[in-house]
Order: structure tokens, then C-alpha cells, then sequence
């Protein structure tokens, strides 16, 4: 195998992997971008190159959260691939800037190809049921859903964990700063939470997910489009709903402040309606995942999901749950399942195709 570094800039860190010829794999990570160091992404990605030690890949890889209407897992960024993905950068604000300067900033030190990897591919095999809008089909707008390269890792973990249940019906819950569901079945992405852009779905800790388009008509008339895009990335979410105090999970977690437990008991209550509609729509579920830095280190939160959820067969073993360990389900309980995020994995397996 050549060496490839992955890159996935988030909407608040970055994350990196270089994985070496004979198995080796480095990770860089850069969390809380803009409290404190670094105070920014391209500070971040500064950090990165010097990390790697003059260390040269033969490829990078590049987790792009909006591929459009492409159906392709990745493409090669040439010229009119970063052409393309600039001119969708209004579908993901938070994110696009950032992955687009990681292709411009790798560039600048390494003249190698850059590969661009979709979150939205993986729901290529959502059905119209899902994907379609209930608004005229000429305005061209549809659903595509996100985080699709952890997912797809996830699907790709499971039959090693469940075996042949792993083609049952599982939701996935992806939930970290940025949050959504996913049904898989048969493997596949059959519905998710978030629709045309990353803002939708549940609520996030910056976003406020699904809202009453009323609500959207009177913030227009109120706010200037700039100031209202911002409001929509920025100001909204579990930061609104703590009354401005955070928008981390951990420390509303921990926090005493009234406000912020409101905040916590929202997000639980809205994803456990979101697995609630997921088992309606299926005619039931056979596996609950978590992932994600909330799904994979908050045992509260966790707690606070499937408390609710024994009617659908899901019961967690307390002290499984308190250890965040792999299998959080209790004996004769359907599965519950801790699977960490590793989208990086899935960027550098994507490269090595596109690599040949």
C-alpha cells in the first residue's frame, strides 16, 4: 500500500490519518477549533504539515460532507472537480469552506493527487420515499442525507459484530456536534434524518435541525440572508437552548445550570423520536448503534435515548453503558452497540481504489 493521508475537517476539528505502507497508521486531531488553539482551520492545517515531518504521501484523501447530485463514493479533484464543489459550497457553509481548504492547502505542499470522498454518496440507495421533498419536482431540490463515509464504515463493521443480523433493519445514531440517524437495511442506507443540507434533521450543537417553514418565513423577514444563514449555523441548537451557555454535550452534561439540562433532555427526546419513526416506517428495528462523540462517550446521554425504548426491545446494561464498552445491550435485549466513528478508514480504503 502507498502512503495516503486522509484528511476530514470538520465543522469545529480536524482530523487527520496517515496511513503507512506495512499497516502503520498516525492520527492527528485538532478539536474545539476557535476555542483557543488553533483559533481557526488554516491555523489547524498549519499545525497539521509540521506534525508530519516532511513526511510526503502518494495520495490525500478528502472528506467532502456535500457531493451534489453525485453518486460517486469519490472523484479525483482536478481542475472542474474543485470547480463543482465550489459551487455547492452554499449547500454546506459550515463545512465546504473547510474541506475545500484542506485540498488547497495539501496542494501547496504536496504535489500528489487529491481525492474528494461524499458523505451524501453512501444514501445513494435511499428510495423516493425518502428523497423526495413535498414541493414542486422543478425547483430541483431533494433530500441527499450526511455523514455517509461513517456510516458506510459502520455498515461495513457490522456483519463482523452481528453476523447475518447485521442485514436486519439498524438504526444508526451518528451524534456528535453535528447529529443525524440513519435506517439501514440489507446494509443500506433506506432514511436519515437530515435532508438538503447538513442543517436539518435533529437538533445539533450549533443547528437547529427540522423547523416549522413558518418559522424560516418570519426569521427572513426579520434578518438580512447573511445574518440569517448565520443564525442558522451558529446561534441555533443546543447553544440556544442552554440559553447561550455551550454547545458542547460534554459540559452541558456536567453543567447544574437548569438551561442546559433542558438542553440535554431535548436532544435525547428528539432522538429517540427519530428512532421511534424509523421503527413505524420499518415495521420495526432489530439493532441500535451509537457513534459519533456523543454516541461513543456520553453513557448519559445514552441512557437518557433508550430509557424510553424498552417497548421496541432495547434495555441497556448499566454498567456496560457506564464503561462505553463495545456491547451495551442487556441479556435478552435486542442490540445496542457502541461502533467509533472512523471515517478516515473509510477515506484512505476509497483512495486505495481510486489508486488502483
Amino acid at each position: 500500500m502507498n502512503a495516503i493521508l486522509t484528511i476530514n475537517s470538520g465543522s469545529s476539528s480536524l482530523k487527520a490519518s496517515l496511513f503507512l505502507p506495512g499497516g502503520e497508521r498516525r492520527n492527528f486531531r485538532y478539536e474545539h477549533i476557535g476555542h483557543g488553539f488553533p483559533h481557526d482551520h488554516r491555523e489547524a492545517f498549519a499545525a497539521l504539515i509540521g506534525e508530519l515531518g516532511g513526511v510526503v504521501p502518494d495520495a490525500v484523501g478528502h472528506r467532502f460532507v456535500h457531493g451534489g447530485d453525485v453518486a460517486d463514493p469519490a472523484r479525483l479533484v482536478d481542475g472542474a472537480e474543485r470547480a463543482r464543489l465550489e459551487s455547492i459550497t452554499a449547500l454546506a457553509p459550515l463545512h465546504m469552506p473547510g474541506n475545500l481548504m484542506g485540498v488547497d492547502v495539501c496542494r501547496e505542499h504536496f504535489d500528489v493527487p487529491q481525492i474528494a470522498c461524499f458523505d451524501t454518496a453512501f444514501h445513494a440507495t435511499l428510495p423516493e420515499l425518502a428523497w423526495r421533498l413535498p414541493i414542486p419536482q422543478d425547483l430541483g431540490l431533494r433530500r441527499y442525507g450526511f455523514h455517509g463515509l461513517n456510516y458506510a464504515h459502520v455498515a461495513r463493521t457490522l456483519p463482523g459484530i452481528l453476523g447475518h443480523a447485521a442485514r436486519g433493519r439498524i438504526v444508526v445514531a451518528h451524534l456528535g456536534s453535528g447529529a443525524s440517524l440513519c435506517l439501514l437495511e440489507n446494509l443500506q442506507s433506506v432514511d436519515t434524518t437530515m435532508g438538503y443540507t447538513p442543517a436539518g434533521g435533529i437538533v445539533m450543537g450549533t443547528r437547529s435541525g427540522d423547523l416549522d417553514p413558518g418559522v424560516m418565513l418570519e426569521l427572513g423577514k426579520r434578518y438580512a440572508p447573511a445574518q440569517l444563514s448565520d443564525l442558522v449555523y451558529h446561534h441555533m441548537g443546543l447553544l440556544a437552548l442552554s440559553g447561550g451557555e455551550n454547545n458542547e454535550m460534554a459540559a452541558l452534561v456536567e453543567s447544574r445550570n437548569p438551561q442546559a439540562r433542558f438542553a440535554v433532555e431535548y436532544f435525547s427526546r428528539q432522538v429517540r423520536a427519530a428512532i421511534g419513526a424509523f421503527a413505524a416506517k420499518a415495521g420495526g428495528i432489530d439493532g441500535l448503534v451509537f457513534s459519533g462523540g456523543i454516541g461513543e462517550h456520553s453513557p448519559q446521554v445514552r441512557f437518557m435515548i433508550c430509557e424510553a425504548l424498552e417497548f421496541l426491545g432495547f434495555k441497556l446494561d448499566h454498567h456496560s453503558n457506564r464503561a462505553n464498552e463495545g456491547i451495551l445491550n442487556s441479556q435478552g435485549s435486542k442490540p445496542i452497540l457502541i461502533v467509533p466513528a472512523d471515517e478516515e478508514g473509510m477515506i484512505a480504503g476509497l483512495v486505495g481504489q481510486i489508486q488502483g
